[in-house]
């Protein structure tokens, strides 16, 4: 015969999951109602989009205002600018931030102290209060100064201008200044700092150098933070619309197409009353984020795994 202790045991389990289930559902609605929202109201006609009786289920399905958002966010032209310039960055910041966490977690050198603070100050200060100063040097690209200096002792201004190419992102990119690249080496180097020394070790009595060591050792045993630095950086990059607005007059990515949509639609909404505006900007919005939902269902199983090992609490 169960004990009143254990019937109430079960009673208090039961409610402790029913409450646990009904939160998690409710953050889950918060969550995916807006995507929902999204998608079911790009398909949906003129028609439907202003009938109030239509809410979930449109009468008919239509591709008119995904074709349009399409053609107003001049997509694939768009799309392929994405990857050249944003997509492309984040791969080279995963790489280049892997690179000098490493050397800040396994080596002691002069100046590892003041790279930490250029690190933690990459973390703290925001990207708009550097932007005039990013802007002047990729606009006048220089070394150190020194193209500076030979502008002075001859007159000739032999530095070159970036802006309006991918490099104004790859550049940062490559030396780890790049979009949120402090927290991207802050993450491998508390996974780094944490990795076994004797595997290197091991490596190095075998006869690996340092980078030998680094790619055939570290870097594979460094799965879960690269999936969460990968995610973090593809994400971040991909939705940054501030930085190629300044840096770009032409040839924007998504992300710049979908913050001036509104004013684009604008000046051709006078043209053609058959569709309403609110149903294109959430087609728009839509098909941008599109490539983004599908890798990030592809990765969201190991980032998710990769979360509580990498160390990015602690």
């Amino acid at each position: 015969m169960i004990s009143k202790y254990r019937l109430k045991r079960k009673a208090g389990d039961f409610l402790f999951a029913t409450v646990r289930y009904l939160i998690l559902i409710g953050f889950a609605y918060v969550l995916i109602y807006p995507f929902i929202f999204m998608a079911v109201n790009s398909f949906k006609t003129s028609t439907d989009w202003l009938d109030p009786t239509v809410q979930w289920i449109p009468k008919s399905v239509s591709l008119f205002n995904i074709k349009y958002a399409a053609k107003v966010l001049d997509y694939f032209p768009s799309f392929w600018s994405t990857i050249l310039n944003q997509i492309i960055s984040a791969v080279i910041s995963f790489f280049s931030c892997a690179v000098i966490a490493y050397g800040l977690a396994r080596f002691d050198f002069k100046g590892k102290k003041i790279l930490i603070g250029i690190m933690i100050l990459l973390i703290l200060v925001p990207d708009p209060m550097l932007m005039i100063a990013s802007y002047n040097n990729m606009d006048h690209l220089d070394f150190v100064g020194i193209l500076g200096l030979f502008n002075k002792l001859t007159g000739i201004d032999i530095r070159p201008s970036v802006i309006d190419s991918p490099f104004v992102f790859w550049l940062p990119a490559l030396t780890g200044t790049g979009l949120k690249n402090g927290l991207y080496i802050y993450i491998f180097m508390q996974f780094f700092k944490g990795l076994p020394k004797e595997l290197e070790e091991a490596s190095w009595i075998d006869g690996a150098g340092p980078w030998k060591t680094f790619f055939r050792i570290v870097m594979p045993s460094a799965g879960a933070a690269s999936v969460t630095v990968l995610v973090f950086s593809v994400v971040w990059y991909f939705n940054d619309y501030y930085q190629a607005d300044i840096f770009f007059s032409e040839k924007f990515p998504l992300s710049v197409m979908l913050s001036t949509f509104t004013s684009r639609l604008s000046s051709i909404v006078s043209q053609d009353l058959k569709f309403s505006i609110g149903a294109l900007i959430l087609a728009a919005s839509f098909i941008t984020i599109l490539p983004l939902l599908a890798y990030f269902l592809v990765m969201q199983r190991k980032f998710v795994q990769s979360i509580a090992t990498c160390g990015i609490v602690g």
